[in-house]
């Protein structure tokens, strides 16, 4: 059986789950580069070295292209920079709970649109708010750079919500691994211009290299392949609500390793994540046949 046949007969909660533990271990290695680098930029070197390691494993140029495929690639790929970019930025103005739950804002629209059912749209709901209580939201956002952080934020969430019409797009298409490596490197290239100047210290510390490397495996190779599995397999709104699983995996991790106890506003955030999986997740039951008369 092939990895990516091993993965098809895996859950999609179950793949999230592994994709925010993944992603939020990422996080804590990235803390300390903050203090070396703007924000910004450790958002655009996780992305260029991720992009690496895709090219060099899926070799991307071995298939044929066409426009629309580069375009639709292209496309994603600057969405997944924009988005990692201006959450960066947003998190360096807003308290984190406040910044995730407002970026959530990208999931449920796309949810809300493509949703085909009152499950899903009900999830959504269900999701949003368990998000909201598990982030943690703080009311007071005022400070120096508040608006700067709200702007980013927002503009976090559009492209999140473009991340997700796009990404599947490039996942149902049968590209693999090699539309997310040409699209990772898109992304990385036309940032580059704002962002490549102020990277340059890493060139001269193995230190801040070799945390810059292990972020971007954490905190983008893993999940955003995981999230292309999970694509080819649900629809956009199933893969928004799916997405509640990462703030949820966060607080669970949270209290089992660190023993950060969950408030109980905190076990409703989960318990309400937990029905909108469940609920969403749910396959109505095929129509019993009619029994066949006999002349």
């Amino acid at each position: 059986m092939t990895r990516s046949g091993a993965l098809d007969r895996v859950p999609a909660p179950a793949i999230f789950v592994v994709s925010g533990l993944t992603l939020y271990l990422g996080a804590a290695l990235a803390v300390g580069l903050f203090a070396v680098l703007p924000a910004a930029t450790v958002a655009w070197l996780r992305i260029v070295v991720a992009a690496a390691v895709l090219v060099a494993w899926s070799r991307p140029w071995r298939r044929r292209w066409t426009r629309r495929d580069l375009a639709v690639a292209t496309a994603f790929g600057a969405c997944l920079a924009a988005m990692n970019i201006t959450f960066y930025v947003a998190i360096e103005h807003l308290p984190l709970g406040t910044a995730v739950a407002i970026e959530f804002v990208g999931p449920v629209v796309v949810a809300a649109v493509t949703g085909s059912g009152w499950r899903e749209r009900l999830g959504i709901v269900l999701a949003a708010a368990g998000v909201v209580l598990l982030a943690g939201v703080t009311l007071s956002v005022g400070g120096p750079g508040a608006a700067v952080g709200l702007v980013a934020i927002l503009l976090a969430a559009t492209f999140w919500a473009g991340y997700i019409v796009l990404g599947r797009r490039v996942a149902i298409a049968g590209e693999g691994m090699s539309g997310l490596a040409v699209a990772m490197a898109a992304g990385g290239l036309l940032s580059a211009p704002f962002l490549a100047v102020p990277a340059a210290p890493v060139l001269t510390s193995w230190t801040l290299a070799a945390a810059v490397v292990g972020v971007a495996l954490l905190s983008s190779v893993v999940p955003y392949v995981l999230d292309q599995v999970v694509m080819r397999r649900v629809g956009p709104a199933l893969f928004a609500i799916l997405l509640a699983l990462l703030p949820a995996t966060a607080a669970v991790v949270g209290a089992v390793v660190l023993q950060q106890w969950l408030t109980a506003w905190e076990v409703v955030g989960l318990v309400l994540v937990s029905g909108a999986i469940a609920l969403a997740s749910a396959r109505r039951r095929p129509a019993l046949p009619e029994p066949a008369v006999t002349p």
